[in-house]
């Protein structure tokens, strides 16, 4: 039988306690992995062991497939109406309000993001996802389509079947929200692996699933590693739909492996090198206050990070007085202390991926102006970092860092900036700031990215879609897009009276 974590905090902001089994969920059951092999979960605010969870390979995927398949034909999909699929997501959502304060203490010890800003963002964000697509269960459907009196035709919109979805470790929770939400909503039966370097939120969400009453094996969860239950995943031949969010360089993988199977559909959310725009005009105090939110936002560990900030001349030098002024006050430390506004990196793998694009931006010429260091003696901590006197072909403002790292690029006018914000191979967000409405708004429109934010950065919303442009992904995340990732459209074709 796999092991159950428990756990009892007792901290200055949260005091309270959990238990959950960490096997795999498999139709409804926590079970052990075929090879009862486990992965070690690591506290990231000091390296040590938090516990372990049973490790899924490919035959864990087969069962958890053959699990959600029969669901899929017996008690879920077609066989489960729209009312009542928005009826057990809506007590889903509600079961998560009641555990907020558990479910955000488990995402703040496995990720290491503040407790507060689990609490108040990604908790508070993951259920609002859960309720909006409880509200499209029973209304996403098809129309009538007139031809002439001879002939009744319409369209259905049917689920695929069994999908497999793969999500990431920045936000776990909340990724897990916006994959099962329009998936299930839909009446999709789903195979789900989480990050293994945050896994426990979603192990947690499988009593609640229970608990709400969805039918076993329409939701599955297998905690394992890319290279096996992820390729397990995105190569399986009854997996109909694979929708991954991770890095550029893994989704390539994952569509391959999906189109050498059965050339499953497939949605992408990858990475991003996100411009930040900010004119002459802007009010700077806001421009300075949302380009930090914009940059250090979850440690920098946000694929829309508005990591290289243009800043126009004329305001240049005042803008980096500010913004290194309000860089110095985001307050490092335990994600349970008092006013604590960034915890660590998420893994010792990618804090050392971190340091080594900031000895490159060193190497390479560029000025590290502020941070570029390790804060502490234990965790995977990184002081806040601004980089400037930067160049166009440095690794630090062409590549995705994903950590508190930023760029300061001064420009000249609007040619001149949206040559500099468009040239890059990524495409998913963007942020300008001018008091100029005209200004601001053709800009937005000149950039090559799935999202434009006027006057703030990094807001995001449930009803609102979300994805990118060239190699920051394929589809669309949120709001009514994301339900067409999971319908097939079937026109129907009735004869009334056409005779041969």
């Amino acid at each position: 039988m796999p092991s159950t974590f428990s756990y009892k905090w007792d901290t200055p902001v949260y005091k309270g306690s959990t238990s959950f089994s960490t096997g795999l969920f498999i139709n409804g059951e926590f079970v052990d992995g075929a090879n009862k092999t486990t992965i070690d979960v690591i506290n990231p605010a000091n390296g040590q062991l938090i516990t372990k969870i049973s490790e899924a390979t490919e035959a864990d995927v087969d069962r958890a497939v053959e699990a959600a398949q029969k669901a899929f034909d017996t008690t879920w999909g077609l066989n489960a109406g729209g009312a009542k699929r928005g009826e057990l997501l809506y007590k889903l959502a509600q079961l998560m309000e009641e555990h907020a304060e558990e479910l955000a203490a488990i995402e703040a010890l496995d990720n290491g993001k503040t407790f507060g800003w689990a609490k108040t963002v990604d908790i508070a964000f993951s259920i609002d996802t859960i309720k909006h697509y409880a509200g499209w269960a029973d209304k996403n459907f098809g129309q009538v389509i007139e031809t002439d009196e001879r002939k009744l035709a319409y369209t259905r919109h049917e689920p695929l079947g069994v999908v497999g979805q793969i999500i990431p470790w920045n936000f776990p929770l909340l990724m897990f929200a916006w994959k099962v939400g329009p998936a299930l909503a839909t009446g999709n039966a789903i195979v789900l692996k989480p990050s293994e370097f945050t896994p426990l939120t979603a192990l947690r969400m499988c009593g609640l699933i229970n608990e709400a009453g969805f039918p076993p094996g329409s939701v599955n969860i297998v905690t394992g590693y890319g290279n096996t239950a992820g390729n397990a995943i995105s190569s399986h031949m009854h997996i109909q739909k694979v929708a991954f969010t991770g890095s550029t360089l893994v989704g390539r993988k994952v569509m391959e492996a999906a189109a050498k199977s059965n050339l499953k559909n497939v949605t992408l959310e990858l990475g991003g090198k996100s411009p930040n725009i900010i004119f002459n005009d802007a009010n700077l105090e806001q421009a300075v206050n949302w380009a930090a939110h914009g940059l250090f936002w979850n440690h920098g560990q946000a694929c829309c990070a508005g990591t290289r900030i243009f800043v126009q001349e004329g305001i240049y030098d005042e803008f980096l007085k500010k913004f290194t002024e309000k860089a110095k006050q985001i307050k490092l430390g335990d994600p349970f202390g008092e006013g604590t506004d960034q915890g660590p990196q998420v893994s010792q793998v990618q804090y050392d991926r971190i340091m080594s694009y900031i000895d490159s931006g060193k190497a390479e010429g560029a000025t590290a102006h502020l941070g570029g260091d390790r804060f502490g003696n234990e965790g995977y901590f990184i002081n806040p970092t601004i980089f400037t006197d930067t160049k166009p072909d440095m690794k630090i403002v062409k590549e995705e860092i994903f950590g508190p790292v930023g760029v300061l690029i001064k420009f000249k006018d609007e040619a001149d900036v949206i040559k500099q914000a468009n040239d890059t191979t990524y495409g998913l967000a963007a942020s300008v700031f001018s008091q100029d409405i005209n200004r601001a708004l053709e800009t937005a429109h000149k950039l090559q990215a799935g999202t434009a934010w006027v006057n703030c950065a990094n807001q995001l919303h449930s009803n609102i879609p979300f994805g990118g442009f060239k190699q920051s992904g394929i589809g669309r995340e949120l709001g009514e897009y994301a339900l067409s990732n999971y319908t097939s459209v079937k026109a129907v074709h009735v004869n009334l009276g056409w005779k041969m």
